[in-house]
């Protein structure tokens, strides 16, 4: 049975990163978060009877509560939603439900509380330990608030957070690249998310480019990077994703494996199987003031149904990120597909010594993962 995630978007931030292009807006004025709470709950109610038939007896194995910056709001706001969550679905005992947190210390000052609320994993967004590089980021919060933040995680019994780290910023050596990791690394977090600043379109960065270190300097920064995570003892998993033994990302996990999972919240996307084995995706009216005088069918912004090469080619986006790759049952499970229709690709990749394929996994080797953009163009549908 495909596993079960939930999604919840909190699109309002203090202020708008300039290489961010998710649904964030910045917080003009005081955000309604009652009414907001009220809209995610109407629209989980109706995402649960719209799709009641392929959710069946599933219990929710994960829940990541994004945004925006989510921790801007009260402990109160998410415990509720959190109760209302637990009225209309099942959860697994063990559900990890993860918030994503700023640094400031407004912020860190509520961890306890998040954490009586039901929060039981942070994601906080350091992004850099060097203020210099925070500001030219956008960044609302200095490296200090970031040491601070770690601490207070700690403090408020969160042994399981993970630590958001960029690296290849603006004027960034590979020498203060490596700094803000071992800074990271102090703070023993459970896991890293250690990833390139890439310039999207529609964001202040891509209309004005910052300087940013060439491609070999990036590749040599990032190779330095994961040289001193592996040898801390943080396991690379995805291509920026780092863990300690048994401390990997449920929920993330779940998208790279192809999971199912459902998407409330102003712009959010589900993706759901369907009892015919059809893969069915979803979003939501992505402007919050559209989104939150909404009710019934109209949260929906739109849904498309997966072709069967459709959902082969976005099975591989998915499991390519993963180090591990994956098992042909696992394919044959999530696309309701033999193997065999994509032999031919898995055959010359492994020609080219970019993947390894077996009877029992499937997985890019180091080359691959380097070239993980360029295979995927031949599982790209006619």
């Amino acid at each position: 049975m495909t596993p079960l995630s939930l999604y919840i978007h909190i699109p309002w931030c203090e202020r708008k990163c300039p290489y961010c292009d998710f649904n964030s807006h910045q917080a003009r004025a005081e955000v309604d978060e009652a009414a907001y709470v009220a809209s995610l709950i109407n629209d989980l109610q109706q995402d649960r009877q719209t799709y009641q038939g392929a959710i069946g007896e599933r219990k929710v194995q994960s829940i990541f509560i994004g945004g925006g910056t989510p921790s801007l709001f009260a402990a109160s706001s998410i415990g509720e939603l959190l109760a209302a969550v637990r009225e209309r679905l099942s959860l697994a005992s063990d559900v990890e439900v993860t918030l994503e947190a700023n640094p400031g210390s407004s912020e860190a000052a509520k961890f306890a509380d998040f954490r009586h609320a039901g929060v039981n994993r942070l994601s906080i967004g350091a992004q850099s330990f060097n203020d210099e590089h925070l500001t030219a980021l956008g960044r609302v919060h200095s490296a200090t608030q970031s040491i601070v933040a770690a601490g207070a995680a700690r403090d408020a019994g969160f042994s399981n957070f993970n630590l958001d780290l960029m690296f290849g910023l603006p004027g960034q050596s590979q020498d203060q690249a490596l700094a803000d990791l071992r800074q990271a690394l102090d703070l023993n977090p459970a896991h890293i998310s250690c990833y390139q600043l890439t310039i999207e379109p529609n964001t202040l960065f891509h209309k004005k480019p910052p300087a940013r270190p060439d491609e070999d300097a990036l590749w040599q920064m990032q190779g330095a990077l994961q040289t001193q995570l592996a040898e801390s003892g943080y396991r690379q998993y995805e291509v920026s994703a780092y863990a300690l033994d048994q401390q990997r990302c449920q929920h993330n996990l779940n998208y790279w494996q192809f999971g199912d999972y459902l998407g409330i919240g102003a712009g959010a996307h589900g993706k759901i199987t369907n009892f015919d084995g059809q893969v069915t995706r979803y979003w939501k009216q992505k402007h919050p003031a559209s989104y939150m005088v909404a009710s019934g069918e109209a949260f929906s912004g739109g849904i498309t149904r997966n072709s069967a090469a459709q959902t082969v080619f976005e099975f591989m986006l998915n499991a390519l990120r993963l180090n591990d790759g994956f098992t042909p049952p696992l394919f044959e499970q999530r696309c309701g597909q033999s193997l065999s229709v994509i032999e031919q690709q898995l055959n010359a990749h492994q020609q080219a010594k970019l993947m390894r394929v077996s009877d029992d996994r499937i997985q890019p080797t180091e080359l691959g993962r380097r070239f993980i953009d360029t295979m995927l163009q031949d599982y790209l549908p006619d």
